[in-house]
């Protein structure tokens, strides 16, 4: 699936892009961007939706044309098969070219360690490439962690519970990605696992945010590629962690999963808390799927400012895809000969 993205245009799903003909001015240059969407079924198609509305708000003049993939060994159930199937390009296109810009997802592990995960190997052949094919590359949470793994053998470390939330980030380090960044960039993190700081800062990473409670949020590593890495997903549109509540809370009830999940932090309202609060009780002592019909109405905090932080990272990072692409590219000068 190619997707031409206009700031003129209005764009409510991949399905609804208008023909290539419809779209061909060009107000500032035309950025190639790919997207390597690993989400799990639920959130294959939301996160199609979030990282198009992010580059179409942070294209500017700019024309994108985004080009969709996922690893074709993740795991998918057949309704996402075949969404994958008929509408992504398959990866080895994505091989066979350069692009700009490239973001990569991360996946639902289902192996103890990331490097027994089936698409492990898909994975890393991707970082490679990478490294050498684009101008920078964006890994998010899984994907981050595989790649730091890959590239200099840097093991994330599991939590003693999930980092499940909105957490507040500081930028710690002057960067063009966090220029006119608010303070602090609030981030949703959704993780069972971190990289330690002092690991990353061993092997020559660059740490661009962090927040007190969950740690490392943004860092960079220089290659002939800016590969950008996100622990957290700044791209999770203000339900997404709402989302991943319930699912979470469904698969208790269906036995799925052993442990009630804990609220995301600095999310819920007070009142929402606390009924959220008693409900536990009760699916604790009752536990039984029908239970999810009796499940609260939920509210939002108020201050959560989901994609402020999304918004002003991405705007940066296509500025500086653009800068590239635009940089005037100087024609030999004839040399001069000064007589003797």
């Amino acid at each position: 699936m190619t997707i031409l993205i206009d700031r003129d245009q209005v764009i409510s799903s991949p399905a609804l892009v208008p023909a290539e003909r419809d779209l061909a001015r060009n107000h500032g240059g035309e950025l190639t961007i790919g997207l390597v969407n690993n989400m799990p079924d639920p959130a294959l198609k939301a996160t199609e939706r979030q990282f198009l509305k992010l580059l179409q708000a942070a294209a500017g003049p700019r024309r994108i044309r985004l080009h969709c993939f996922s690893l074709p060994s993740v795991k998918r159930s057949p309704e996402a098969k075949w969404h994958v199937e008929s509408e992504y390009s398959d990866l080895s296109d994505l091989k066979r070219q350069k692009f700009d810009g490239l973001i990569v997802t991360g996946a639902e592990p289902v192996a103890p360690e990331l490097d027994q995960e089936p698409y492990w190997h898909d994975l890393t052949e991707l970082i490679d490439w990478a490294k050498g094919n684009t101008r920078s590359a964006i890994w998010s949470c899984l994907a981050a962690h595989a790649a730091v793994l890959h590239l200099d053998g840097i093991a994330r470390r599991r939590l003693p519970a999930k980092c499940h939330g909105i957490f507040d980030c500081d930028a710690v380090t002057s960067d063009a990605l966090t220029v006119a960044a608010p303070a602090p960039l609030k981030v949703s993190h959704s993780r069972l696992n971190e990289l330690a700081e002092s690991d990353l800062a061993q092997a020559g990473y660059q740490v661009l945010t962090r927040s007190a409670e969950a740690g490392v949020d943004v860092f960079v590593r220089q290659y002939a590629s800016r590969f950008v890495f996100f622990q957290g997903h700044p791209e999770y549109d203000a339900l997404s962690l709402q989302r991943e509540y319930l699912r979470d809370i469904g698969r208790y009830l269906a036995r799925e999963r052993e442990t009630y999940p804990r609220l995301p932090v600095s999310y819920f309202d007070a009142a929402t808390e606390d009924k959220l609060g008693r409900f536990e009780k009760k699916a604790v002592h009752q536990r039984h799927p029908a239970l999810t019909t009796e499940l609260p109405g939920l509210n939002l905090r108020a201050d959560i400012d989901a994609g402020s932080a999304a918004a002003v990272l991405f705007r940066n990072w296509v500025q500086y895809l653009s800068m590239e692409v635009e940089a005037p590219v100087l024609a030999p000068q004839p040399k001069v000969l000064v007589p003797r």
